[in-house]
């Protein structure tokens, strides 16, 4: 198993390069970045945790920005999306920025993709929130045909274009994997089975209760339950949590650290380097 790191990185907090750097020289496998294109000051759905959202919500760096400068910064890193908000944006360009990015880190991208749980922000970008699933599946089949089809076109429902070219296409073949965020349900499971190549659920016992559902959902869909990468986010990262995620078949646990500057981030690795020796 791997481990990884994910933080907010803002106007406020450390940049995504030099965070690079510094998850990569204390043996870190890779780093992660999460997505919030804006959040309007409505309150439809309310936070997850309760309370007013934190700021570092509206104020992180772009994703694709961040990550563009992490692999640049740090060579070798596996980078990750943790994850993007796939009905918040266009699929043709989605497509483009995925396969530039891919190329860029010379195929170490992780796709972390998820469906959105901020109503209002989601339909900011024009999108129905009962209409959001509908939406990604459809925006994931379209770009899996511009990264494997010299050319490539799409018809459905909410996502269409005429036979087009694109390019780069990501080194990794057919895109990078593709994991998918949320709890367990059948909805969710039927859609990794149909377009993605795994799961990244919060917490070792969502894994363990659900993890049968989605082999079976890999079986009734033709594929091989084997194949089912997993990944997993925890804020926690003590050596029995990260030992009961190995032997669950975890691929990378993703340790999610609050936003802060050089030194705290500093202190937060330091105390956590010595998980690599777990996993090694």
């Amino acid at each position: 198993m791997h481990v990884g790191i994910m933080m907010f990185s803002t106007d406020q907090t450390v940049a995504p390069a030099p965070l690079a750097r510094m998850v990569a020289d204390r043996g870190f496998e890779a780093m992660f970045l999460p997505e919030h294109s804006h959040i309007p000051i409505t309150r439809t759905t309310p936070y997850p945790r309760g309370g007013e959202l934190p700021p570092e919500y509206y104020r992180t760096v772009d994703m694709f920005v961040g990550l563009a400068a992490a692999t640049t910064a740090a060579p070798g890193l596996t980078i990750g999306t943790g994850i993007t908000v796939v009905p918040q944006h266009d699929p043709i360009y989605l497509a483009k920025q995925v396969a530039s990015l891919d190329l860029l880190s010379e195929g170490r991208l992780i796709f972390g993709i998820g469906y959105g749980w901020n109503q209002d922000e989601i339909e900011h970008h024009g999108t129905p929130y009962k209409k959001r699933r509908a939406v990604t599946r459809e925006t994931v089949l379209a770009m899996r045909q511009l990264w494997s089809e010299e050319i490539a076109s799409f018809q459905g429902e909410h996502v269409s274009f005429a036979p087009s070219y694109q390019w780069p296409k990501p080194v990794q073949p057919g895109g990078p994997p593709i994991v998918i965020g949320g709890l367990a349900g059948p909805k969710l499971f039927a859609n990794i089975a149909e377009f993605a190549d795994g799961w990244a659920p919060i917490g070792p016992r969502t894994i363990q209760e659900g993890l049968p559902d989605l082999q079976r959902a890999f079986e009734d869909a033709g594929r091989d339950p084997a194949t089912i990468r997993l990944h997993a986010f925890d804020p926690r990262g003590d050596q029995s949590l990260v030992e009961l995620y190995a032997s669950l078949g975890v691929e990378r646990l993703v340790i999610t650290l609050p936003p802060t500057d050089r030194d705290g981030l500093a202190r937060s690795l330091d105390s956590l380097a010595p998980l690599n020796d777990l996993v090694r």
